[in-house]
């Protein structure tokens, strides 16, 4: 379930940014010169923040359309 009360890092904001370049964790990684093991917590953190179940819902709620959950 989306929490409106949760607000997304800085970090996770660049993350969702790259994700909608249709990067891989490894991909986003390279580019923002962190470990894929971190882009892998962002990316779960917004999974659990905004209620999504997969990264294509993730990109699809990042792109401002609809997603069925």
């Amino acid at each position: 379930m989306f929490c409106p009360a949760c607000e997304i890092t800085a970090a996770e904001a660049r993350v969702l940014a790259e994700l909608r370049h249709g990067l891989s964790n490894r991909g986003i990684a390279a580019r923002l010169v962190v470990s894929p093991r971190t882009v892998e917590s962002h990316i779960s953190s917004l999974l659990a923040k905004t209620g999504c179940g997969n990264r294509t819902q993730l990109l699809l709620w990042a792109l401002g359309l609809p997603v069925q959950r």
